[in-house]
């Protein structure tokens, strides 16, 4: 299993975010409870994320609809 570690972030929608440079993997919490994970993002992608002026609209407009994830949570 691979170890994620997640950072708290401002947000009306996502609770906290984390990464995985070796494998690629971008885990996202939302503030209701779900656990998502986006595969095959690169590095870049998940800087621009955590550095957004709105962590749900970047995930939306660049991320969610772009690479395949899957539901872990």
């Amino acid at each position: 299993m691979y170890e994620i570690e997640m950072i708290p972030v401002v947000s009306s929608n996502v609770e906290s975010i984390g990464y995985n440079e070796e494998i690629q993997i971008l885990r996202v919490k939302f503030l209701n409870g779900g656990i998502y994970e986006y595969k095959n993002v690169p590095f870049a992608e998940f800087d621009h994320l955590k550095n957004a002026s709105s962590i749900g609209s970047y995930l939306n407009r660049n991320i969610a609809h772009y690479y395949p994830y899957e539901k872990v949570g």
